[in-house]
């Protein structure tokens, strides 16, 4: 089941999603095999620090996020990935690492890769190592109005 935070959030906006099960998996490309989701669809959720505040950067899972297009698209002067434990207490209804890229719930600014913005579907942890959410990408656009940004 989603964390609750999540659940509640897509239920009371009407939104209709998906669950899907796999084995526990800690890796986004993993997590793309066991679903058989590609890597460029499948959305992994990076914690970033923007000029020391806790941001999202969502990137597809075959993908490596590029600090210097985030610096650039999020107008910071510095940007560095978060260490979990800087970030562990951020997300007390997830699994550590398997937050959903809902920032809006966890007040965060959310940095979205431009890739994920071509395919009609999200996918996406929904709070644990065994479950991903699915749902349109309108939706995800309109109820977390990311930032979108190029990354190469």
């Amino acid at each position: 089941m989603p964390a609750k935070k999540l659940r509640e959030f897509l239920d009371s906006h009407n939104v209709e999603y998906l669950t899907i099960s796999h084995s526990q998996a800690y890796t986004a490309q993993r997590i793309a095999e066991l679903t058989h989701i590609p890597g460029k669809e499948l959305a992994k959720t990076v914690i970033v620090k923007l000029d020391d505040t806790f941001a999202m950067a969502v990137l597809p899972a075959s993908r490596r996020v590029d600090l210097d297009y985030l610096k650039r698209g999020a107008a910071a002067k510095e940007v560095e990935v978060a260490t979990e434990a800087e970030f562990k207490d951020l997300f007390p209804d997830c699994e550590l690492g398997a937050m959903p890229p809902f920032g809006n719930l966890y007040d965060m600014k959310v940095y979205v890769a431009e890739q994920l913005t071509d395919d009609e579907d999200i996918a996406f942890n929904a709070g644990s190592h065994t479950e991903l959410v699915k749902l349109a990408y309108k939706d995800f656009e309109r109820l977390v109005a990311p930032t979108v940004i190029a990354l190469p």
